[in-house]
């Protein structure tokens, strides 16, 4: 079962986290969530990149999480905006060049190139991946 908290909140406050099941078709629905609260919060500049950093994490999470659950937290900071995919896959990420004619394995090497900062934490259920766009 999805679960979202404020999924329609008043005045789109700085947060929005839901946790989910997701499929091959989910990485278009958190896109328009995002870009909902970017717009909302002025920061249309970072749509483009948010929105393809999103996509390769919940990709990650479609490709490689048994049972694809996981949750997503979308934050208003300070200095711009950050993205956390939490999942239930314990484990490091490590982001490394792809073999060139492998099918796979550049997601990560895009969320680097987009965004301002991404990293991993482990987390005793998982871990949690996460990037930053300043504003």
């Amino acid at each position: 079962m999805n679960q979202a908290t404020d999924l329609y909140p008043a005045e789109l406050a700085g947060t929005y986290r839901m946790a989910f099941t997701v499929g091959e078709h989910s990485a278009g629905h958190m896109r328009r969530i995002l870009r909902m609260f970017l717009t909302r919060w002025g920061l249309d500049h970072v749509t483009d990149s948010a929105a393809l950093a999103l996509t390769e994490l919940v990709a990650n999470v479609v490709r490689h999480v048994p049972g694809r659950r996981c949750t997503v937290l979308i934050l208003r900071e300070p200095h711009g905006l950050r993205v956390e995919v939490a999942d239930g896959m314990p484990g490091t990420l490590v982001a490394k060049a792809p073999e060139p004619l492998a099918e796979g394995g550049r997601g990560l090497a895009l969320v680097e190139a987009v965004t301002d900062r991404w990293g991993a934490t482990e987390t005793p259920a998982g871990k949690t991946v996460w990037f930053e766009c300043d504003a």
